[in-house]
């Protein structure tokens, strides 16, 4: 599950970064797609704006882990298994008294 928030976490604090410049810049009413006015309205708009940014975002992002080499992605792995707010809760097991 860590391995996806690598890449879904970082992918989305940048699309959401491309969206507001993108949005900041061109206003939805005017927006044109293969010559045609888009006609949604504006959180349409800006929702599949922000999606397909992230698309874009996570296929980076997933571009870069999978070039990691070998030795930083164990790293990474044996970094976040030694602290405790990024590895999973290990399984209390069970007081006598509780059974």
């Amino acid at each position: 599950m860590k391995h996806v928030i690598w890449v879904l976490w970082p992918a989305f604090i940048a699309a959401g970064i491309a969206e507001t410049i993108f949005f900041t810049m061109i206003d939805p009413a005017q927006l044109y797609l293969f010559g045609e006015l888009v006609e949604w309205s504006a959180t349409a708009t800006y929702s599949t704006g922000f999606f397909l940014f992230w698309l874009v975002c996570i296929g980076s992002s997933m571009m870069t882990y999978a070039m990691m080499p070998e030795i930083a992605k164990a790293a990474l792995r044996k970094a976040a298994s030694e602290r405790e707010d990024l590895a999973r809760p290990r399984r209390r097991e069970p007081a006598v008294n509780d059974r």
